[in-house]
């Protein structure tokens, strides 16, 4: 029996196509074609239905896979199991984060890391898309979202709270707000993500209260965001982190800072296995030290592997 061919029905019959199981795959579309032609010819069966629009199962194909799938699926917990018994660690990891974040905070924390595992290689995607950790071979997924992802083992590493934030010119020539209503009298500059709401939510002192203000500029990239706020075009939305420079140096000040904004959370994601894989639990182990060591009593949730250092009496 081909291993390889049976993964590859496997993937059709999850993606819906070859073109989209190619992709996960590696592979070409042609050539996972022919392996599930092969297939199908050595059984003696049927087990696609192909058309221009869709691919759907034949009955004996329907049945395969409900068994394929079982088989392939104790393989890989065989696989998590024997990784996770070796003490040399190799391996591949596929990490998606934001862009922002990863420039800013974990390009440094995975190049460290790599030094420390020499055999482990890293594939990093720095996006702010909507990712499907599953159908396209995600080990680790770090975003921001307004809640955990309950389809995925998943950890709220830390809050993202915000500030508005516009430069002195701007509120020089259109006011400042004094509350949250009077933001619909400006402009903003908002942030669209797949994972967030671009409206501001702020708490008055009684109720939250969901503003959504008129914009000329909206943006998925929370540095062109700064830069335009800076820039004057409006008030915008912004973590400290982004915008410590500049509001340091007097290009930002902060707006409505009595009246917080709902807070988001930067998830950590991975898919769910009975065995964690040593590569795995290496770099979970070394991201939260290093957020530990920067964020101290900042740390949300974490794997039950994971020690935290004990808080000192000076901090």
């Amino acid at each position: 029996m081909d291993l390889n061919r049976v993964q590859m029905f496997a993937q059709v019959v999850q993606q819906g196509s070859f073109t989209k199981a190619a992709h996960v795959l590696g592979l070409t579309k042609a050539t996972v074609s022919r392996k599930i032609a092969e297939l199908e010819a050595d059984a003696g069966v049927q087990l696609l239905y192909r058309t221009t629009r869709a691919l759907k199962l034949t009955e004996a194909g329907a049945n395969y896979y409900h068994r394929v799938k079982r088989i392939l699926l104790d393989l890989q917990n065989a696989q998590d199991q024997l990784s996770a018994s070796q003490h040399n660690v190799s391996g591949h990891l596929k990490i998606i984060c934001p862009i922002e974040l990863g420039q800013l905070y974990f390009a440094p924390v995975f190049a460290r890391f790599l030094n420390e595992y020499p055999q482990i290689t890293i594939d990093a995607e720095l996006t702010n898309r909507k990712i499907d950790v599953i159908g396209e071979g995600v080990d680790m997924l770090i975003q921001i979202s307004e809640k955990k992802d309950e389809s995925l083992q998943c950890y709220a590493l830390l809050n993202t709270p915000k500030l508005l934030m516009a430069s002195p010119a701007y509120l020089a020539l259109h006011g400042t707000p004094t509350t949250p209503e009077e933001l619909n009298q400006h402009q903003a500059i908002r942030h669209s993500a797949p994972s967030t709401d671009a409206n501001w939510t702020l708490f008055d002192g009684k109720r939250w209260v969901t503003i959504a203000p008129k914009s000329q500029l909206t943006t998925n990239n929370i540095t062109l965001l700064r830069e335009a706020a800076i820039e004057g075009l409006g008030i915008a939305a912004l973590s400290e982190v982004i915008a410590d420079d500049a509001i340091s140096d007097g290009r930002l000040v902060t707006v409505l800072s009595d009246f917080p904004m709902k807070q988001h959370l930067l998830t950590l994601s991975m898919p769910q296995r009975e065995y964690i894989p040593r590569k795995y639990r290496v770099f979970t182990e070394f991201l939260y030290q290093s957020l530990f060591e920067d964020l101290q009593g900042k740390v949300l949730e974490y794997p039950d592997y994971i020690t935290r250092p004990e808080k000192s009496d000076n901090k």
